[in-house]
């Protein structure tokens, strides 16, 4: 039977920075409905990974350099998320893959709300990937914010990784919650119907642009947790 070290250098060996894994009973206290089990009740383990984005492409004074980064990391790590359940199918393990960002169902469209089938930055913080900060994103010690998420749901029981423990934002800082042009952030959520103005913004030819980033810009751990660079 396959274990824990072999999926996570599978993982790593088709292009993942990082790889951690929760046992499925860890996200008892989700919402009702995006919980694994509730995606693929056979589910015990997630295997949940994550890929670097170049961080340099948030300091460009157009935000199209972030727009595309973002969308070729998050087709990338679908592009990952596949092959690393046909790996696993191979090895005998029954295996979910769940998408990085979209799609997904539930929407309310009056205030302008969704949610994906599993959140993956929950995931991320639940198999010991990172830590979450005021700005709602997961922060890695050594990778900082600028990473994307993709998991896998699998039917064995792999050995899981521990819940990092290390603090995210420094103490008193608020900067992200200061810094955000729309005042959607509260330090625990984000109000999706005053960010997604800016952070899916339609230009007249119809592209969709990540027109705002401060949030990961201004963070103190853009870079990794007191690892910041004069970038």
């Amino acid at each position: 039977m396959i274990d824990a070290i072999q999926i996570k250098a599978a993982a790593k060996n088709l292009g993942a920075d990082l790889c951690g894994i929760a046992p499925g009973d860890r996200f008892n206290e989700a919402p009702e409905g995006f919980r694994p089990m509730d995606i693929y009740s056979e589910c015990r383990s997630v295997i949940v990974f994550a890929k670097k984005l170049p961080t340099d492409a948030i300091f460009a004074a157009s935000c199209v350099p972030y727009t595309m980064v973002n969308n070729v990391v998050t087709q990338m790590v679908d592009g990952i998320t596949v092959e690393l359940a046909l790996y696993l199918e191979r090895m005998g393990v029954r295996a979910v893959p769940v998408p990085s960002d979209d799609p997904y169902e539930h929407w309310e469209q009056k205030r302008q709300y969704g949610r994906a089938i599993l959140s993956m930055r929950h995931a991320a913080w639940l198999a010991g990937l990172g830590v979450l900060g005021k700005n709602t994103l997961l922060i890695n010690e050594d990778l900082g914010n600028m990473i994307q998420i993709g998991a896998v749901l699998v039917d064995a029981e792999l050995e899981p990784d521990e819940i990092a423990r290390y603090s995210s934002c420094p103490e008193g800082c608020s900067l992200c919650i200061d810094a955000c042009p729309q005042g959607a952030l509260d330090g625990i959520t984000v109000n999706q119907e005053l960010c997604r103005p800016l952070s899916n913004f339609r230009t007249e030819k119809g592209y969709v642009l990540k027109k705002c980033s401060i949030c990961r810009r201004v963070c103190p751990n853009l870079a990794g947790i007191d690892k910041l660079k004069a970038l």
